[in-house]
């Protein structure tokens, strides 16, 4: 029998690359950090060749990881989709999505909230791009979404704000009166990636789009690896730090549209528990 991808350590890559390295995927996935490093040294194993680089307390993935990656999404979606075909009758179920940028703070909220108001439902949760969460909801694949008001399509209930901050690696030097500023910013269409390059061409410092990815890990990775600085929101990314020295960002709005039909009290519960955890300004567009 030749190598085997297991479940278990696809499981924890996908979870180092949504969040952005090996101390929070354990966190996520609560298990311990030499456990998730375990996984990704027995992925390494398999085929044959390095997948994960640390970066201090942050993880670049190599060409390979990238690679493997991408699988390891649609093998779990196998796995998992198999599963609920076999197990027969599964608990009612409620689909939660948000966009990668509110993800860190609007997952403990409603996870929690539903707990109390909704204990006899699994609730399962969607991070995706808020076009994408928008064609969702209104499918009927997703029961609510949280995502950006100014680019949704979606007539959505305000909740509150992020605030956006900008990051790059520690000890990154900016380029030279005059120069150019190089950007990492998720790829078109990104909310961010336009405020971002906004602001700074506001101020006459001609930025330009060094790298951009697909997902918010890629661009944690690639500021991380030097190549620049990013406009991002909520949690700091592990192993960058923030730039006080770049024009300040508006924050960006969030709003919550559900499905009609869904189940009932959902979307009031969720509204209440984000717009009292987001502070006084929740509630109100940014």
């Amino acid at each position: 029998m030749g190598p085997v991808l297991d479940i278990v350590a696809l499981r924890s890559l996908i979870g180092v690359a949504d969040c952005g390295g090996f101390h929070r995927a354990a966190e996520v996935l609560r298990i311990s950090q030499p456990a998730v490093s375990q996984h990704i040294r027995r992925l390494e194993k398999a085929v044959g060749r390095p997948l994960v680089e640390r970066r201090g307390r942050g993880a670049a993935f190599t060409a390979d990881g990238q690679a493997l990656l991408a699988e390891a999404r649609r093998i779990l979606t196998a796995h998992d989709d198999a599963l609920r075909r076999l197990a027969g009758p599964e608990p009612a179920t409620i689909t939660v999505g948000t966009t990668e940028h509110a993800a860190d703070l609007i997952l403990p909220i409603v996870t929690e909230a539903l707990a109390v108001s909704h204990p006899d439902h699994a609730v399962r949760f969607r991070i995706d791009r808020t076009a994408r969460l928008d064609d969702a909801v209104r499918h009927g694949t997703l029961d609510l979404a949280v995502s950006m008001s100014e680019i949704s399509s979606a007539r959505a209930e305000p909740v509150g704000s992020l605030p956006l901050t900008w990051y790059a690696a520690p000890g990154w030097s900016p380029p030279a009166p005059g120069g150019a500023w190089p950007v990492v910013a998720i790829e078109e269409p990104c909310l961010l990636r336009g405020r971002a390059l906004d602001a700074l061409t506001g101020e006459g410092l001609r930025p330009y789009v060094v790298c951009d990815s697909g997902y918010l890990a890629g661009v944690a990775d690639a500021v991380r690896a030097g190549l620049g600085v990013a406009l991002l929101a909520g949690t700091a990314p592990e192993g960058l730090t923030a730039r006080t020295d770049l024009p300040p960002v508006a924050p960006a709005a969030l709003g919550l549209h559900a499905r009609p039909g869904a189940v009932p009290g959902l979307a009031a519960t969720v509204l209440a528990a984000l717009r009292t955890a987001l502070g006084p300004a929740a509630g109100r567009p940014a």
